[in-house]
């Protein structure tokens, strides 16, 4: 593909992007995949390990090259396993991409995990690869500037790295070689796919990390790959990825909260220059604003826990013996605010007792004078196990301020509801 081609398919991206009315991305983007180069060339080795036959869950995939300033590759091998238990053990497999050709950092580096790593190596819950490109185009590229290179080499790696994890599994989470994991992050992550299961959405976010944390269905990564070899050197790596988000109809970021990754150290990776804004986004204030707002709701109140119990930032709760689908609980400010994270909690301890099963959580806009709602809700996402907790996220050219946030029940349940806690930030 001609540069010039490249470029107005790009001016077609960021028009659809201005132009809200128009939906005609997956369109632009078959255009795009048709005349992308794929990774006909592409080779393998397996230098660890080898992979099941059978198809897993999720794939956690890492590509690892050798830097100037130290490796943390191991120790996130060692965090990713320690937190994770036998059984999510059982639903994932580690792919591990060694992209740098220094076959004395390769060999240095395989036994380093095929030691400290055997038993899972053994299990078949990891391996270890080496792709190459070959003849493809990405290689005869000349680089204008060193950034322009470190575009190209991330999408060659994340590209193989991808092409080769494609059908190990239904899902495929992305993580760079220098993060830290929560406990028990792969079943935090399969509650929310669970949840999302019934909702359009291509990629999930779990860190504010620029490439950590973002979960894929695996049956998108050949377009994503596509994707990534169209424009081999700007944009930059993680902006094609907010793209493709967009080709193919997410039309905002789904962040939820908190990070299940952190890197290991600040200022870690010397690729920062190249990024114009932070690798991390402010830290928000610890406590929530909840600003003044109207509480409707169609529920019938038990015990006296009252609807404006659950907004009060206090232990007080709101409590109802029943609710049907289209039932709701909605929260409407006395002016349009920028909401940007949304905490909502039902239920009581561990077991989620009197929790709502099946509901979602909606942003309105233009209020209605009977002070029940707003006129038009979008929406935000489905409540993961009675909770939800996300970040509310805006287009910088069409940036419309929240007047509602409604909690919708989308199934009926025969318990108890309690709605414990809700925390808005603006």
């Amino acid at each position: 593909m001609q540069k010039n081609e490249k470029k107005e398919i790009i001016w077609k991206v960021v028009q659809e992007q201005i132009i809200p009315k128009s939906n005609n991305h997956l369109e632009v983007f078959k255009e795009m995949q048709k005349n992308c180069p794929l990774l006909e060339h592409a080779t393998y080795r397996i230098l660890a390990g080898a992979p099941r036959k059978a198809k897993k869950l999720l794939t956690v995939g890492i590509s690892s090259a050798q830097h100037s300033h130290g490796s943390y590759l191991l120790d996130t091998l060692k965090s990713l396993f320690h937190a994770s238990s036998l059984h999510e053990l059982e639903t994932m497999v580690v792919v591990v991409h060694l992209s740098d050709q220094d076959p004395a950092w390769l060999s240095q580096t395989v036994t380093n995990i095929s030691v400290l790593f055997a038993s899972h190596i053994e299990a078949h819950n990891l391996f270890v690869v080496q792709g190459l490109l070959g003849g493809s185009p990405l290689q005869k590229e000349n680089f204008s500037s060193p950034c322009g290179e470190l575009y190209s080499r991330q999408k060659e790696n994340y590209a193989l790295l991808m092409n080769f994890a494609s059908k190990l599994s239904d899902y495929f989470l992305l993580m760079e070689d220098h993060v830290r994991c929560s406990p028990s992050f792969v079943s935090t992550i399969y509650k929310a796919l669970a949840a999302w299961k019934e909702f359009h959405w291509v990629i999930l976010e779990f860190s504010d990390l620029r490439f950590s944390g973002k979960v894929f269905h695996s049956s998108d990564l050949p377009r994503l790959i596509s994707f990534f070899l169209l424009f081999t050197m700007d944009p930059p790596t993680h902006l094609l990825l907010s793209n493709f988000s967009f080709l193919v109809g997410q039309s905002v970021p789904i962040s939820f909260v908190p990070d299940l990754f952190q890197s290991w150290g600040n200022n870690f990776t010397s690729e920062d220059t190249c990024y114009q804004e932070e690798e991390k986004e402010k830290t928000l204030d610890t406590l929530p604003n909840n600003p003044l707002a109207h509480v409707y709701t169609n529920m019938a109140s038990a015990n006296n826990h009252l609807p404006e119990d659950a907004y009060s930032l206090s232990p007080r709760f709101f409590q109802t013996p029943f609710v049907f689908e289209g039932h709701e609980y909605t929260l409407i400010f006395n002016r349009n605010y920028k909401v940007i994270q949304i905490e909502i909690v039902t239920g009581f301890g561990t077991q989620g007792i009197y929790q709502l099963e099946h509901g979602q959580v909606e942003l309105g806009y233009e209020p209605v004078e009977n002070k029940k709602g707003c006129a038009r809700y979008t929406l935000l996402g489905p409540l993961v196990k009675g909770k939800f907790h996300q970040k509310v996220h805006y287009d910088k050219d069409f940036e419309e301020e929240v007047r509602c946030v409604r909690v919708l029940v989308t199934a009926a349940q025969v318990s108890y509801l309690c709605i414990t806690q809700i925390r808005i930030w603006v």
